[in-house]
């Protein structure tokens, strides 16, 4: 195998290996995908965390979509331009991968199986805190969530959390 051979064949694997993190990255639900349409954030993240939208499969962000008018006990209706442009962006950038897999009840992220798990050790208590509010107030602990970014290396505790419920941080 000549020099240059070699080099070709190291750069192809690298850009496969970039490929297949970049690609599990992206449905990692960790990061808002950079198309994020602005009537995304003006409409959806006006009332609500904008959740990324690998955090549900395509057919909850559909069911989502078609039932605004009764959006959770809220009439959120949109123009159908923009319902189409949004829903288009959640469609494509659904979540794919093993853990939203099965569509949650209610459609509802904070009742999926994984989102479950990962707070199992929140006690009921602590979604009831005036800054937490609920199990949909991301942004109560997660200091990235307006960004997509759930990391458990950025959470913090919400105000008014007491001591004895800290030990859950420690899972």
């Amino acid at each position: 195998m000549t020099p240059t051979s070699r080099i070709l064949r190291s750069l192809l694997a690298v850009t496969a290996g970039l490929t297949v993190l970049s690609a599990a990255h992206a449905d990692s639900g960790r990061l808002l995908p950079r198309n994020q349409p602005a009537a995304y954030t003006q409409e959806c993240a006006a009332c609500h965390t904008a959740y990324p939208p690998g955090m549900l499969p395509a057919r909850s962000w559909q069911r989502i979509m078609t039932g605004l008018d009764q959006h959770y006990g809220t009439d959120a209706s949109l123009d159908a331009a923009t319902v189409q442009q949004i829903g288009t962006w959640l469609q494509a950038n659904a979540g794919t991968y093993k853990r939203v897999a099965e569509e949650p009840p209610q459609d509802r992220i904070t009742r999926s199986a994984w989102f479950e798990r990962k707070h199992r050790n929140i006690e009921p208590a602590v979604w009831k805190l005036p800054s937490v509010k609920s199990a949909a107030n991301c942004a109560a602990c997660h200091t990235g969530a307006d960004k997509g970014d759930y990391s458990d290396d950025n959470l913090r505790f919400p105000a008014g959390l007491d001591a004895r419920y800290r030990r859950a941080w420690d899972d």
